[in-house]
């Protein structure tokens, strides 16, 4: 029998190279040596690189279409014809229509919006949504419909509108597939977009869109400049949804962040995002990334996920400050409630996705390819669990067992069910899925998505079918050395270093997908350890490898701890700030041992 021995996925940390010559040149440039250090293992090139004014964004004429699509929204604000904004259910489309609802109106249109029901209408504009749409505003048509943070894939939904008389603009970021809606789309991954940042979320996708038409007004139509209003203030809502969506922050995109960074501190946020904070227990003045994605982003979704992402909408449309702080109370509770339904369906995810991986490690163990492993994705279905947190349960096993997982609920007829996918680097999702497609036509009902995530819809007798086919394909996918996740380090820090003004000078950066906030790795004695929650780790350590006879000792806190520290041990960490009933002091953040 196997010995059925838990099965593990603990990361290999590596230090990132750095190049002396390159740390002493940003160095004598003004950066901070420890900061010249960690984004020399960045390959950061220069000072630009790292430099967050709005001066440096990617022009938006570069992206294909958008000066068609300035002209198309300035004809239509000229003429009065109504916009109706059609938005997705998660954070992104969720703050892509605000953007898109206060830029519009302050340009004189007249604006509506509607984003689907997940349950009923499913993603993006369908044909359904499309008849619905049109019989609420029945007694008001809309002119044009202009989607958000999708479309790129609503071929027979822009077909339907299209045959009712409605124009449709699509602005979208996610991969195209083999055809494209006929319609003017923005989009700068559609195929012949020159635009050089490819990772804007659909939210920045949206800016553009009115940074676009702003110059359109002014440039070519000649608006006098009191005319012509100003859009930055927008910009603490597109770097919500940027942080939200988990898109890479390339050097455009720490850019938008950074800038709505820097306006959330300064106080100038409308009421909306200020109440989520509140509700948050945080600071918008000391506002983080972080904040942004573990805190509010989850707040916003969880409307989306259990409820009606219209009150999110409308918490980031309104400007009274107690209307506003009612919304933020309700989305608190959403996220209480999804936080309660994810609960018991991770752990039972997690229970069965270990069960099955050590039977399948324990198995190959014991034969000729011991060095392959056994599986090389994840798929559960479970027919109790809630659509709308599929997505989250996903993620979780993803950053557990380091596999390409999916994670499928029943849909609402019984007949189909609908799955989340997540991946990890060096597995494109999407592809996998486009491949299953073209393989087994007819197999997937409906899919999309990007590198790192995606979603999928199939008959619910064809799972077993779509399993075997999701393994076998990832097999021409995945090196299976793909699935040995690799921590990167910025190698150790000196005790001089391990100060609170460091701690702060490296939270002020804006870190994220693809720029990673700094993991450094020292040698510790453990003092004292205990657990909280049965889940994670407190502890009390102190440097080694130094002479000084007194070493400082160190608050550190290790989440979702699967495993224990020795007494002595290399331990890979953030060096984080706690505020704590009025004291603020370094707190290590454990991410492994090293």
């Amino acid at each position: 029998m196997p010995s059925m021995q838990p099965y593990s996925a603990q990361p290999l940390i590596r230090q990132r190279p750095v190049d002396p010559a390159t740390v002493e040149t940003r160095t004598q440039a003004g950066i901070h040596p420890i900061l010249a250090r960690v984004f020399a293992g960045r390959n950061v090139r220069c000072v630009d690189d790292v430099d967050t004014g709005l001066d440096g964004l990617i022009a938006p004429m570069q992206m294909l279409h958008i000066q068609e699509a300035a002209q198309a929204l300035a004809d239509a604000i000229q003429t009065q014809q109504k916009l109706l904004i059609v938005a997705d259910y998660d954070a992104d489309g969720a703050t892509a229509c605000a953007v898109a609802v206060r830029g519009l109106r302050r340009f004189g249109a007249r604006v509506d919006f509607i984003v689907p029901d997940r349950f009923v209408f499913g993603y993006g504009l369908t044909p359904a949504l499309v008849d619905h749409a049109v019989d609420l505003h029945r007694d008001d048509p809309p002119g044009w419909i202009i989607t958000v943070d999708n479309g790129i894939s609503s071929i027979e939904g822009v077909a339907r509108a299209r045959a009712l008389g409605l124009n449709v603009l699509v602005t979208d970021h996610h991969l195209p597939g083999k055809s494209l809606p006929q319609t003017l789309i923005v989009n700068p991954n559609q195929p012949g977009c020159p635009f050089p940042s490819k990772h804007l979320a659909g939210v920045g996708v949206m800016f553009y869109v009115l940074l676009a038409l702003r110059a359109h007004l002014r440039d070519v139509l000649h608006w006098p400049a009191e005319k012509i209003p100003r859009l930055d203030d927008l910009l603490p809502i597109v770097a919500l949804g940027t942080v939200a969506d988990v898109v890479r922050l390339d050097t455009n995109n720490r850019r938008l962040v950074a800038q709505g960074l820097q306006r959330l501190r300064r106080g100038s946020a409308i009421a909306g995002l200020n109440a989520l904070f509140q509700v948050a227990n945080l600071s918008a003045r000391d506002a983080t990334v972080r904040d942004l994605g573990f805190a509010i982003g989850p707040r916003l979704n969880a409307a989306g996920r259990i409820a009606d992402m219209r009150v999110g909408i409308l918490c980031l449309l309104e400007d009274d400050p107690e209307n506003a702080f009612e919304l933020a109370t309700a989305l608190d509770t959403f996220n209480r409630e999804r936080q309660e339904i994810e609960s018991d369906a991770r752990d039972a995810a997690i229970a069965r996705a270990q069960t099955k991986l050590a039977e399948q490690s324990d198995a190959a163990g014991s034969g000729p390819s011991a060095n392959t492993p056994a599986t090389l994705g994840i798929v559960l279905h479970d027919p109790e669990w809630h659509q709308g947190v599929i997505g989250l349960i996903a993620g979780r096993l993803k950053e557990r067992f380091y596999r390409p997982t999916i994670v499928f609920a029943d849909d609402q007829d019984g007949e189909r069910i609908k799955g989340s996918c997540r991946s990890i680097p060096g597995v494109h999702i999407r592809d996998v899925l486009e491949r299953i497609d073209t393989c087994n036509p007819g197999l997937l009902m409906a899919f999309g998505g990007h590198a790192m995530a995606a979603g999928l819809t199939l008959a619910a007798n064809d799972l077993k079918r779509f399993t075997e086919a999701f393994e076998a394909t990832l097999k021409e996918f995945t090196d299976p050395a793909d699935l040995q996740q690799i921590l990167e380090s910025d190698g150790p820090l000196q005790a001089e270093h391990m100060r609170l003004d460091i701690a702060r000078l490296i939270a002020e950066q804006t870190w994220g997908q693809g720029f990673p906030p700094p993991i450094f790795v020292n040698e510790f004695e453990v003092l004292a350890l205990r657990r909280l929650k049965e889940k994670h780790l407190r502890l009390t350590l102190r440097l080694r490898g130094s002479q000084t006879r007194e070493m400082p000792r160190f608050e550190a806190i290790w989440f979702n701890a699967q495993s224990e520290p020795g007494a002595c041990q290399r331990l890979a960490y953030r060096l984080g700030i706690n505020d704590w009933q009025g004291r603020t002091a370094v707190q290590l953040e454990i991410v492994g041992l090293a």
